[in-house]
């Protein structure tokens, strides 16, 4: 029992941390590969002072990790596969009873698993 107390407790951590939607935009961003802040923000439409702050904790529970070049930090997800996860997890989503058109979480879908980088706001 109590490995069953540790697990949960982990996976209420990473999902607490997951809990912000800047964030699952920012991971579906990294999961084309390495990223430096300037450039999160421009296709995420935010400030890259707000991307940073988000970074911050990602980085501290080890989901992204960085490397300098210069006076630029290049961020990419340390597990990839977390991208796929919660592209998944748009199946448990009951959104078309909150938005008016049903086609938002089809077009979120297309946005995060296309081959390459788009916007995805």
């Amino acid at each position: 029992m109590p490995s069953r107390i540790v697990v949960s407790r982990e996976l209420a951590e990473l999902l607490k941390l997951l809990a912000h939607p800047d964030r699952l935009r920012m991971i579906e961003e990294l999961r084309h590969g390495e990223k430096d802040v300037t450039s999160i923000a421009a296709a995420l439409d935010l400030p890259s002072t707000r991307i940073s702050q988000h970074l911050a904790p990602l980085r501290a529970h080890r989901l992204v990790e960085d490397r300098r070049e210069g006076r630029n930090h290049f961020y990419r997800l340390t597990q990839p596969a977390i991208a796929a996860w919660i592209v998944e997890a748009l199946e448990f989503l009951d959104v078309r009873s909150r938005l008016d058109e049903s086609a938002h979480i089809e077009r979120v879908r297309e946005l995060w698993t296309a081959d390459t980088p788009a916007s995805s706001r």
